[in-house]
């Protein structure tokens, strides 16, 4: 399992973290993300993580428990 944040000032609304990974991101209603799943296990997980990778804002952070909270 991992742990799932965004810094929300950084967001510019892209969607490729919705496209990559719906079950876990969001966009309210401005456009934004959000996260649906904090804490998101197996695929949804990996998803996650491919979304923070190809963010074109760096606005997802993604944790393993096993390096404790933000």
């Amino acid at each position: 399992m991992v742990h799932v944040s965004v810094v929300p000032d950084r967001c510019i609304g892209a969607a490729q973290c919705v496209l990559t990974a719906p079950d876990v991101f969001d966009q309210d209603e401005d456009g934004f993300v959000e996260v649906l799943d904090a804490q998101p296990e197996g695929v949804q997980g990996d998803k996650a993580r491919m979304a923070a990778k190809i963010c074109p804002s760096q606005s997802i952070v993604v944790r393993d428990d096993a390096e404790g909270p933000e």
